[in-house]
């Protein structure tokens, strides 16, 4: 009877075990960021605290062409202006390349949509 229950044990372990962590790699990474808050006070003291905020980390975005870029969704956002060191051709008018994350993206000044995506441009 005791084996019976120890091997139910070990075999329930064995089955949720690939379910907990498929459950903790799917979760949101968060960021903490702390912060000192200072405030004078009028009677002369001076307050200082400590507040700490948990931002959730924005996977990195997939860009198309024909999608508007949206520049508050790339990461690490940077105009490229020496397009010729990473090897890009020279945009067309009224277009201008862009960073984001490691790629590159083309993108119409005044529309803001893509023209090209060049993945894994910029390292």
């Amino acid at each position: 009877m005791f084996k019976k229950i120890i091997m139910a044990l070990a075999t329930t372990t064995l089955v949720a075990s690939p379910i907990v962590t498929a459950q903790a790699q799917a979760a949101p990474h968060r960021q903490e960021v702390t912060r000192k808050v200072v405030k004078q006070k009028p009677n002369g003291r001076t307050v200082v605290k400590q507040k700490t905020t948990v931002r959730k980390a924005t996977p990195a975005r997939r860009w198309a062409k024909g999608q508007r870029f949206d520049r508050r969704y790339a990461s690490n956002y940077r105009v490229v202006n020496n397009y010729r060191d990473y090897r890009l051709s020279a945009p067309p008018r009224g277009y201008q390349w862009v960073r984001s994350g490691n790629d590159a993206v083309l993108i119409a000044i005044t529309s803001g949509i893509i023209g090209a995506v060049v993945g894994g441009a910029i390292r």
